[in-house]
């Protein structure tokens, strides 16, 4: 099999921030050069920043397995040390991938920019390093830590399947284990409004869970009654966890925008509905976390 470019078309945009340092050792004498105006082939400054810019910007056309990525920002800075040239390369973009090629290409470019134009007076140049000082971003900064376990519940709303035909609330239940959860009740019930909101309930007051995802019934159908049934339970609404997965699954489907689906919590519970089928199911997951992990924090009265 032959590898390429990551997939990254499930991760959601986050902000990407990057920072790469460049060092070219050179003569004293040539640090006194610089300062003088007198490199040979003019403003070293000047031209290091410009190439690392123009370097950074076309980072997927020099490595093959890059993806071609918008930059928000780049930033060249260029400075003299005792015996050395010392570029730092900032980039920041918001998008799905990172931005430390970008950065260290850019460092590197100008680096080998600064190298050509001191080369005719300087044969001891040396570029002596370029490496990544830090990185931000993607969904890894939002991991959340917990000194303790999280429960969840899956409820599957259907007229037409059982558990032993039922794929969403399994796709649900995988992907809660891999998170941390430990799932203590599962049930696929009919679509009857009184029957959710009872189940959503016994999950919330009895069981004390930390999460519900329901599953199916979040259409325009005249059977689909998941959002009415979740209303009538939570106590206070999450309209934004709602729209995040709308808008994430309207960029994969133009049919993301018919769901009806609605979160919110009850007691110290959140409650949040997912559409039936499977890959829906596993691309709003993809879109829920870790972010709401954060949720607890403010749940458990630790604040923001």
């Amino acid at each position: 099999m032959v590898e390429g470019m990551f997939d990254v078309s499930d991760k959601p945009e986050t902000l990407r921030r990057a920072v790469a340092q460049a060092i070219v050792k050179v003569k004293p004498a040539t640090i006194t050069l610089i300062k003088e105006g007198k490199s040979p082939k003019g403003n070293i400054f000047d031209a290091a920043r410009l190439s690392g810019t123009m370097a950074a910007k076309r980072t997927w056309d020099l490595l093959p397995y890059c993806h071609p990525i918008p930059l928000d920002s780049i930033r060249v800075d260029v400075s003299l040390k005792e015996q050395s040239v010392e570029i730092i390369v900032e980039v920041k973009n918001v998008a799905k991938t990172g931005v430390e090629m970008e950065a260290l290409t850019g460092a590197c470019i100008a680096a080998l920019t600064v190298y050509d134009m001191l080369k005719p007076v300087d044969e001891t140049l040396l570029i002596e390093s370029a490496r990544l000082l830090n990185k931000s971003g993607g969904l890894k900064t939002f991991f959340e830590k917990f000194d303790r376990g999280f429960k969840a519940a899956v409820l599957v709303t259907s007229d037409s399947r059982d558990e032993s035909q039922d794929q969403s609330g399994r796709v649900v239940i995988n992907r809660l284990g891999k998170n941390g959860f430990d799932i203590v009740d599962y049930k696929v019930v009919p679509d009857e409004a009184d029957l959710i909101e009872s189940e959503l309930k016994k999950f919330c007051d009895e069981l004390k869970v930390d999460i519900v995802i329901t599953s199916g019934g979040t259409g325009v159908g005249p059977r689909d009654v998941t959002p009415e049934a979740t209303k009538r339970v939570i106590q206070k609404d999450l309209a934004g966890v709602a729209e995040a997965l709308r808008s994430y699954g309207q960029k994969r489907t133009p049919l993301s925008m018919l769901s009806r689906g609605v979160a919110g919590i009850r007691g110290t519970t959140v409650i949040v509905n997912l559409p039936g089928s499977a890959k829906a199911v596993s691309e709003s997951l993809d879109c829920l976390f870790p972010g709401i992990f954060h949720i607890y924090k403010m749940l458990w009265g630790h604040g923001h």
